[in-house]
């Protein structure tokens, strides 16, 4: 039978997305974990807030820069904390002209509220991240840990909105290298700048404008670099594992997010039930024998436990067939969560099987 692991072998790229709260971050780390032991050098990288990845691989610090895990294992391990005002920092660097023209991008206002504060950025670097990593040939495979489906979505639609963005009228107007001011941006563009002056306010205006004229020149890079990104996403090399978890509203989530990938004409390579109740028994929960007092109770607490485990089995099944012939691996319910190394392994191992 064909484990989650196998369906992953030879996959450069691993995306790794599922509902809020459902442990998505810990299987992305087992996956990592899982196919270095098979031999692969792998960088796992996560956009998660809550830095829960850092820390479960024992990293005490964010860092955008690849840092070394070690454990038991024949191939390699690094992880990266996504640091977004860094790679788009990066980004200008190697698009610019000049490095004169770089600095004076990075010291415009407008653009660090970009680099660290506008929505969609972050997801666009976190693309623009795993393109870099794919693209060194330092590792076999980037796992990618994304945030929630709903956001999952808005990342792997990012390189699409930046091309958007390229391509709008008034933004082309203000990238144009003979308009250098906004009395040259034409009637149109200074009537819409205007328009909005009126709102915001000219100085925020003003900054857009002075980001946009020493941004002028480099916007063919960024349209490249995006249309790239867009294809290393769709390529049939990249894997997307669905990471769900027994409860309805997970599963009910699990259902539109394949429902969304599709659309984008996108199937998942696997599937991951996790948290599911363990079984401790071969035989029907409902042949254990009724009783009273103390042995009653714990007969009671072991039926209500393997009807979970049968329900959860159950759905295995039913997702097996949501997505096809695509695995699913069932990672049971832990105590804890997996917090160091030697528990990711633990999932790992499930993932095998």
């Amino acid at each position: 039978m064909t484990s989650v692991l196998d369906a992953l072998a030879g996959r450069p790229v691993v995306v790794v997305c599922g509902a809020g709260g459902v442990g998505k971050t810990t299987i992305a780390a087992a996956l990592a974990v899982g196919l270095a032991r098979r031999g692969a050098r792998v960088c796992v990288v996560t956009v998660d807030p809550a830095r829960r990845l850092a820390g479960a691989l024992g990293i005490d610090t964010p860092s955008d820069t690849p840092v070394e895990v070690r454990g038991d294992w024949s191939g390699s391990l690094c992880a990266v904390q996504l640091h977004a005002a860094s790679t788009f920092d990066a980004l200008v660097a190697r698009h610019a002209a000049s490095a004169t023209q770089a600095d004076a991008i990075r010291r415009n206002p407008l653009y660090r509220s970009l680099a660290t504060a506008l929505g969609g950025t972050q997801e666009y670097m976190a693309m623009e991240r795993l393109y870099e990593l794919d693209a060194t040939e330092a590792f076999d495979v980037v796992v990618v840990d994304t945030p929630p489906t709903r956001n999952a979505l808005e990342l792997l639609d990012a390189p699409d909105r930046l091309l958007r963005f390229l391509g709008n009228r008034v933004v082309r107007a203000l990238l144009a290298p003979t308009r250098l001011s906004l009395r040259a941006a034409g009637a149109a563009t200074t009537a819409v700048l205007k328009a909005i002056s009126a709102v915001v306010g000219g100085e925020l205006v003003d900054d857009a404008v002075a980001f946009f004229q020493a941004f002028a020149g480099m916007q063919e890079g960024f349209a490249q670099r995006a249309g790239a990104v867009k294809q290393l996403l769709a390529a049939p090399s990249t894997a997307y594992v669905l990471v769900t978890t027994p409860t309805p509203d997970a599963l009910e989530e699990a259902a539109w997010f394949c429902a969304h990938l599709a659309d984008r004409g996108v199937t998942p390579s696997a599937a991951v039930l996790n948290r599911c109740q363990p079984s401790f028994l071969d035989a029907d929960p409902e042949s254990l024998p009724v009783d009273t007092g103390v042995l009653g109770a714990q007969l009671d607490a072991l039926r209500t436990l393997e009807r979970a485990a049968r329900h959860d089995e159950a759905t295995v099944a039913g997702i097996g067939d949501l997505f096809g012939l695509a695995p699913v691996a069932r990672v049971a319910l832990a105590a804890a969560p997996a917090r160091d190394v030697a528990g990711l392994a633990g999932v790992a191992d499930q993932l095998e099987g």
